[in-house]
């Protein structure tokens, strides 16, 4: 006679299927949604490289409520870097008032800060693939990473849609 999985046994998923579908949703959140795959959230089209790509150095320096893209692109940028220094075993404090240092950007700046959002990404997924043990709090930590993203992706989006709206181009 077969007993039922102790409690703490039931829906165990692989390491190896945790970071895959996390590496999927972090992969959707910057690159958009895969081509003939289903979205988990997005629209087509929509993610962080391209929603940064058809915004001006301008657009993103323009004050939206008390902030901007470009400090909402650096913040979410500094994020990821940390996390994964969280991920990796870092232990000493962060001040998070330094990632919103940057709020405004001229345009070899904003091209910079799009190229190391891109950098921090990939080290992201590399930080996500790396062998080790998935803690509940480094899991909890990869779906920050989700999630935090996410979010600033849409602040992201908004505050560029009202910038080019009350510029007279959106």
């Amino acid at each position: 006679m077969e007993t039922a999985p102790a409690k703490n046994e039931q829906n165990i998923i692989s390491s190896k299927l945790f970071v895959e579908s996390a590496a999927y949703l972090l992969r959707e959140t910057f690159e958009g949604s895969p081509e003939g795959q289903p979205s988990a959230y997005l629209d087509r089209g929509v993610g962080i490289f391209n929603t940064l790509s058809g915004i001006s150095a301008d657009v993103a320096s323009k004050n939206f409520h008390g902030t901007t893209a470009a400090a909402q692109t650096e913040h979410a940028k500094f994020y990821l870097d940390r996390l994964c220094e969280f991920i990796n075993g870092r232990t000493e404090a962060v001040n998070w008032e330094d990632s919103w240092l940057i709020e405004t950007v001229n345009d070899a700046e904003w091209d910079a800060l799009r190229a190391s959002v891109k950098r921090s990404y990939e080290n992201t997924l590399r930080c996500l693939a790396e062998d080790r043990d998935w803690t509940e709090i480094k899991v909890g930590m990869a779906m920050g990473l989700i999630a935090h993203s996410a979010y600033h992706l849409g602040a992201i989006r908004q505050i560029s849609k009202e910038n080019l709206s009350t510029d007279g181009h959106g």
